[in-house]
């Protein structure tokens, strides 16, 4: 389900416990919040997604400062991908990896980007779901703070968008302008592939 406009894992377990998880396509590692840890015992966490599936996790502990009870990084989907619904509020797992009829697809590296248009101007940015905003950009120039912008992605123009220019290294787009779209991320073929989803406005 989408909550604050972050993704929360809802029917997912860690070690058996339920808590407050959001997805994080950016991140290469979970984050545990350190009181949450104190739960779960001592046994290696495992992210639980079905009675038939579980996957290992390799977490950071860290003071989410109650924001969550954890932030669910890249590695339990490893060489699999997953695909958000935003509309439905819901992630599937994919082992089979990316179906990308009618999507288009965008290689990556190191964490999942894709290539958008930023008044004219090509900007590689970050698929963040950790982000709860639409899409925050290195402020170069440009004074920090918030300005209207046409953004274009996959073919789809926004005409005026609210962005945030900040002393960051490099774009991230996030769920507010995600949204728009189903999205898929295949870890294991380093590939995101976006679908303009007809049955949300645009505005």
């Amino acid at each position: 389900m989408v909550e604050k406009n972050l993704l929360r894992l809802t029917t997912a377990e860690i070690n058996g416990r339920r808590g407050r998880f959001y997805l994080a396509s950016a991140s290469q590692t979970t984050l545990i919040d350190r009181a949450f840890t104190a739960t779960i015992g001592a046994e290696r966490p495992r992210l639980t997604l079905t009675d038939r599936r579980s996957l290992p996790l390799i977490p950071v502990t860290i003071d989410l400062q109650g924001i969550g009870d954890a932030f669910i990084g890249a590695e339990p989907w490893s060489s699999h991908a997953i695909t958000i619904d935003y509309r439905k509020g819901l992630v599937t797992y994919q082992e089979e990896g990316i179906h990308s009829d009618y999507m288009t697809v965008y290689p990556f590296s190191a964490e999942p980007a894709i290539t958008i248009l930023v008044n004219g101007r090509e900007v590689t940015a970050v698929v963040d779901t950790a982000l709860p905003d639409s899409l925050v950009l290195p402020r170069e120039q440009s004074p920090a703070g918030r300005a209207p912008a046409r953004v274009e992605i996959a073919g789809t123009v926004f005409p005026s968008i609210d962005v945030v220019h900040a002393d960051v290294s490099q774009a991230r787009i996030g769920n507010r302008l995600l949204e728009k779209f189903l999205v898929t991320i295949d870890y294991g073929r380093r590939q995101v592939g976006l679908w303009r989803d007809p049955r949300i406005s645009l505005e």
